[in-house]
């Protein structure tokens, strides 16, 4: 069964603090970090990722970008993010596809989850997020612990006293 998630892309903005905030600043870094998150996301999930949003708040109407191998979809003209939302659902959602919308528009809430699609609202993605982030650190520790043990055949002590002193710059 292949995941599919379609995130709301100012819904999200508009809802998780740190972009919230980073919004009022500037909504371009906004958009970009969200992004990235949503890229490390699909890497860490293996579920594809399309964040849409509305073209009103950038030049460029109605285009389709690929940035950090997911797609990043801005409406068309006339258009809304919900709209092109309940689109998607219809042109992905089958037998063997999952659409998962994250959105916290109750409204947009209804719609989906009565095309068949789950809804995530944006705490849960924010929540989800931390846990990816968390995995993610988790893994490169321990990569980098592996790469410790197969590169010097000596005990742990050893070579935590070794990557001491290299931290320490002995």
């Amino acid at each position: 069964m292949k995941d599919v998630l379609l995130v709301d892309g100012y819904n999200i903005i508009g809802d998780w603090p740190e972009l919230k905030e980073l919004r009022e600043k500037d909504l371009a870094q906004a958009r970009d970090l969200l992004i990235e998150k949503m890229a490390e996301y699909q890497a860490f999930k293996g579920w594809e990722v399309k964040v849409i949003f509305d073209a009103h708040m950038v030049p460029g109407v109605g285009k389709k970008y690929l940035n950090y191998r997911i797609d990043v979809v801005y409406t068309r003209e006339n258009e809304t993010a919900d709209e092109r939302i309940e689109k998607l659902v219809r042109e992905i959602k089958n037998v063997e596809t999952r659409v998962h919308v994250a959105t916290s528009d109750y409204a947009e809430q209804s719609l989906i989850f009565g095309s068949g699609a789950l809804r995530k609202s944006a705490r849960e993605l924010r929540i989800e997020m931390e846990l990816v982030e968390e995995g993610i650190s988790r893994q490169v520790q321990e990569t980098k612990e592996r790469r410790i043990e197969t590169k010097l055949p000596i005990s742990k002590e050893i070579a935590e006293i070794f990557d001491k002193w290299r931290r320490e710059g002995r």
